[in-house]
């Protein structure tokens, strides 16, 4: 077992959906049980109160300008993603992280990387199924979008996409795969990820989307 401990830093921010943010803090809160040197926190903007979808608020543990040390960076979806596709002080954390950082997304989390150009030339994903308005004219299936955004990527339906430095996961509940998956890229081994599962009562849809992983270790650059 990997004793040096695993940080990642989930991001938050207005209209975020609850359960993409929710699903890989919560993968990392059951495994600390066999690890506490892992740790998942929350960060944002500024650090103040977060209004996420359907008026749940969270305060984060830290901002932009504390620069917390991570092993991972998560961006996760919802409907405010289509504003922070163009939020230039998040752009610029981004590509203030070292090269060891893992950057991670969930759902359309994943829209801001393309839309930076760090998705050029690798596989990525995003969500699969349209809610009622992206399902009718003119609305976009969110991975469709990020076909757009991201012309250069090649989009991946996976659950979760691996292209070495870059993560990224589907749909809105693939943020626990996405928990798992950064579990294993910190070196735990797989006999403990499944016990993590099994606590969760997660054990049987563990093993079902265990595998539903496209992995190219070697794909991602560095961030410029």
């Amino acid at each position: 077992m990997a004793i040096r401990g695993f940080r990642l830093g989930i991001y938050v921010f207005k209209d975020v959906e609850i359960i993409d943010f929710a699903a890989p803090h919560g993968v990392f809160s059951v495994a600390r049980r066999f690890d506490p040197e892992l740790e998942a926190f929350l960060v944002a903007d500024a650090l103040r109160p977060v209004q996420a979808q359907a008026g749940f608020t969270v305060l984060p543990n830290y901002s932009f300008a504390d620069r917390p040390a991570m092993d991972a960076f998560c961006i996760p979806g919802g409907f405010g993603t289509r504003q922070e596709i163009r939020n230039g002080r998040l752009h610029e954390f981004i590509r203030s992280q070292p090269v060891h950082t893992l950057l991670t997304s969930v759902c359309t989390g994943s829209w801001i990387y393309g839309q930076m150009g760090l998705l050029d030339g690798l596989p990525a994903t995003s969500r699969k199924e349209p809610d009622r308005v992206e399902a009718m004219p003119p609305g976009k299936v969110p991975i469709d979008r990020l076909a757009d955004i991201a012309p250069a990527c090649r989009i991946s339906r996976a659950r979760v996409v691996d292209a070495g430095r870059i993560v990224t996961a589907g749909g809105i509940a693939s943020g626990t795969e996405l928990g798992f998956h950064l579990l294993r890229r910190a070196g735990y081994a797989e006999g403990l990820i499944g016990e993590v599962a099994r606590v969760m009562e997660y054990h049987e849809a563990y093993k079902l989307y265990r595998d539903d992983l496209e992995s190219y270790p070697s794909g991602a650059g560095t961030v410029t």
